[in-house]
Parts: structure tokens; sequence; C-alpha cells
């Protein structure tokens, strides 16, 4: 044995490229490299690439003589940093063991049901990084083209709850809130677990980075404390506290939701099924007992009409059920944004103007907060939800909690400011009548948001309100001219985003 090569196996020199590919595994290597010639690879097989006694199954791309050394392996940033190499060392490239789970897949295509069983063994290799993004989009799209049944949906959250850590607690009740998603500024989470942790109860709040939107939570959390804390913080968090607000995936609990939530994002898909295993695997595996969730529904919202919304809320709640949580569906307005930033540092302001109950607070970002942390502190046993809710909010016992939990974070901080804006005006005198949430969303995304934490927009008006010609509707911030004109110039061919009735 030398540097962790087996004798008789032709090692090649690693080479780190520095080339990011978010969770999948790339290697370069000359088309006449010996281990090409040997083994027959073409660009784009999967291969095994092994260091001592790690390995990972890296998609191959072939490259020109002059790229690299025909002795030599380029590693991309995952695959380097998952082999644990250092500069000089040597690998191994081979077939890999056939995917069997694939079949599994392939079968879900071609309309059959999927077992428990089967959903094991493709998390499992999804966990394992087994799977491309191709193949990854391959099961993404079969599960939203053919949907899952309600064993099917209960499986796949088994699955995804076995693949990662799971949390227990001395306490309980352990309440937890969550919103579907789709709706651009509905950020109430901070907000609800202040209020909740001031009230007592124990709320250990793990949540994701955007999919299709220009923010998720832990986005925009990320602007006002770390949200990157392994269990044993945010363990330490809860216990000091009574709540947290962390970024699920830093703590490993359902870890291949956010694999799969990487590709979903780019195949722009939240299929019903799995919209139910990634929300429920997460609450399971944080030990949740009791959940309220938060149903948008609206025309441009995720979720388009209250039909959706009841089976949607009939799973959620069945599933919930089925492994031990007591979980309440709120259908809730998605005609329309909630609160008036949108894109990571703009919501924090939003949420930092309710919690020190500013003057000019948004209303509807508080009330929607306060009816979810009603509906919350009512499930966990506390009798008048409502008025208690609006008790701690007003009195100034959320903000202090808040305060607290995120110096026990790590140390709270403000969030940044674009330095470029642009008002996107009127043109015409009337009445709102219609606000399009995804439209809204892509301008901000179009903006820089979520990358660019203070990038986004501000909308200025509400359903039903009266415009003067030439009055900003929304104002969209920018971290470069670039991104600035770039939004803009989807604002200017859109001027229907928000629309005004002559009247």
């Amino acid at each position: 044995m030398s540097d962790g090569i087996p004798f008789g196996h032709h090692a090649l020199k690693a080479r780190r490229l520095g080339i990011e590919t978010l969770h999948e595994a790339h290697i370069f290597m000359r088309k006449d490299c010996p281990v090409c010639r040997s083994e027959g690879f073409a660009s784009h097989n999967r291969v095994l690439v092994c260091h001592g006694e790690k390995s990972v199954v890296a998609t191959l791309y072939q490259v020109a003589p002059d790229f690299l050394g025909i002795d030599e392996a380029g590693l991309s940033e995952w695959a380097w940093q998952a082999l644990e190499l250092a500069p000089g060392a040597r690998v191994t490239v081979s077939h890999p063991a056939p995917l069997e789970s694939m079949s599994q897949v392939r079968s879900k295509i071609y309309g059959h049901r999927m077992s428990a069983h089967a959903f094991d063994a493709i998390i499992a290799d999804v966990e394992a990084r087994r799977y491309s993004n191709i193949q990854l989009a391959a099961f993404i799209t079969a599960c939203a083209s053919q949907a899952l049944d309600h064993t099917e949906m209960r499986g796949l959250t088994a699955a995804m709850v076995n693949a990662g850590d799971t949390l227990s607690w001395d306490k309980k009740p352990i309440v937890d809130k969550h919103s579907v998603g789709g709706l651009p500024g509905n950020r109430t989470t901070p907000i609800v677990v202040a209020i909740v942790a001031a009230a007592g109860l124990t709320i250990p709040k793990t949540s994701s980075r955007a999919i299709t939107s220009p923010s998720g939570t832990a986005d925009m959390m990320e602007t006002l404390a770390p949200v990157e804390l392994d269990i044993q913080s945010m363990r330490r968090v809860v216990e000091q506290e009574g709540g947290c607000i962390v970024w699920g995936g830093a703590v490993r609990l359902s870890p291949t939701d956010d694999i799969l939530i990487g590709v979903e994002r780019v195949l722009d898909l939240d299929a019903e099924g799995q919209l139910v295993a990634s929300i429920l695997s997460k609450k399971i595996a944080a030990g949740s007992t009791h959940l309220v969730l938060d149903l948008p529904v609206g025309p441009t919202a995720k979720i388009r009409s209250h039909e959706t919304a009841r089976s949607l809320s009939h799973n959620l709640v069945r599933v919930a059920h089925e492994f031990g949580i007591e979980a309440r569906a709120i259908v809730t307005d998605g005609t329309q944004p909630v609160g008036r930033g949108i894109g990571p540092a703009l919501e924090a302001r939003d949420v930092l103007s309710v919690l020190k109950g500013d003057a000019n607070a948004p209303d509807d970002l508080r009330e929607h907060a306060l009816a979810l942390a009603g509906n919350l502190l009512e499930l966990g046993g506390i009798a008048n939800g409502r008025m208690m809710a609006a008790e701690i909010l007003g009195s100034g016992k959320a903000w202090a909690k808040f305060q607290r939990i995120c110096e026990a974070q790590g140390g709270m901080h403000e969030p940044p400011m674009a330095p470029y804006t642009h008002a996107v005006n009127a043109d015409r005198t009337g009445i709102v009548d219609r606000i399009d949430n995804r439209r809204l969303s892509k301008v901000a995304k179009l903006a820089g948001a979520p990358d660019d934490k203070a990038a986004g927009l501000e909308i200025h008006v509400r359903l039903g309100a009266r415009v003067a010609e030439g009055e900003p509707v929304y104002t969209i911030h920018a971290q470069s001219p670039g991104e600035l004109n770039y939004a803009l110039g989807f604002a200017r061919d859109n001027k229907d985003i928000v629309g005004i009735a002559i009247g």
C-alpha cells in the first residue's frame, strides 16, 4: 500500500481545480490517459474515485491534452474536500458498482408505485452522493409527474428522516410552524419564534434556504445572526432561550432534503408529495410534537386553489399524525405579498420593525404573525393564544427574546443595504386590482436575491390602493448597476406585474 492506493491499481496525481459544483463530484481526465484507455471511460461516465478509505462517485469530463498532464486527474472543489485530499495526493479511478436504486426510479417513471424499501434505497444513495444531478432530476420529475399516493408520501418522509440525525428533547411540547412558501415577503418565522419562546414553549426552528423564491427564512435570518449551527450549538441555544432559528442543512436533519431542493430549484418543481416529505421530515427529525402549517392560497401563489390547499392540508396533517405530530393547517390569503420587503435583508428590516413595535411596521406582517403564533400557543396548550401573542409582542417581550436568541446563536448584526435602487412607477392613475407574486419574485431574483443579501425589492402598494400616474409602486434594490438594469429590463417588459384598473 502506498498513499492509500492498492498495489496493481494505476494512480493519478490529484489536481485541485477550484471548480464549484454544489453537492456533485466532478473529475477531469485526458482521453488518452492510461486509466481512460484501460477502463474504456468516456465523457459523462460515472466513475468511482478513491483515496485511502475515502471515495466518491464522480461525473467524468474529458479534456484537451494541454489542460492536464497525462498522469493527472483534476477534481472539483466538492470532490477534493470529500476525499480529504492534500497537494501531491494520488487517486484511483474505476467503475462504480451498479446503481441499483435507479431501477426503482425508472419504474416510477412508467407509473408504478414505490415501496418504502425503494425510497430507503434511493435516499441512501442520494445521501451517499451516488446520484448525479441528472439522476436526481429524473427522480424528482418522476415523483412530480406520477403523483405520490399517501403510502408513498409516508415512505419518502421516513426515508428522509432516517438518512440524517434526529433530535429528542426533555421538555414537551416541542412546537414548530412552517409556511409552504410561494408568497414573497411572508417572513413570519422570527416573530413567531420570539413570541412563542417568550411564552415559555420550546420551539427549535430549522429553516430552509430559498428554493425558487428570492429568500428563504435561513437566508433572511443570516442577515441578522449566524444560522449555520451544529446540533450541539443548536441544542445549547434552545436550552438557554427556548428557541432558535437555524439553517436545517447545517445540522444534518433530513440532509437529503437540501440536496433535492438544489435540483428542484433549477427545475422549478415543488410537487405535493415531495413537499409533504420535505416539510415533515425536518419537523420529525427536529423532535417536533405540535406543528402549525401556513398555506397561502392565491392565483399567483404556490397553492393556486382552495381545492389544492385542502388536499395538501389533508396529506400534511395525516402524515404528521402517523409520525406522532399534532398538526393544524391554516389556509391564508396568498393574493399579494406579506410585508413590504422581498429579499433577505429587506425582509429582515420588516421583521425588526414589527418586533420593535415601530409605528410604520407593516400591519399585514404583524397580523399574520400574530395569527400563526396564537394558533401555535393554543396548540401547545395555552388558552387565548391570539390575545397572549399580542400582549407578548406589544410589551416588547418578543423583541427582547429575539435579541437574546440572536446573541446565543453568535451575535446580532444589522442587515446590509443595497447601494443601487430604482423606483418602478405607475403608468396610469387607478386602483391596484392585482399583484403577480411570481413575476414580482422574479424581479427580486434578477436583482440578485437571495445570493446578494441586500438585493430584492420594496413594494409600496396593496390591493385596493389608489395610485396616481408616476407614483412608485415598487423599488428595486441591487448590489451592482448590471443587476439593477437586468431587473429593470424585466420590469419594463412586464408592466402589468402590479395591475392598475382605471377608476
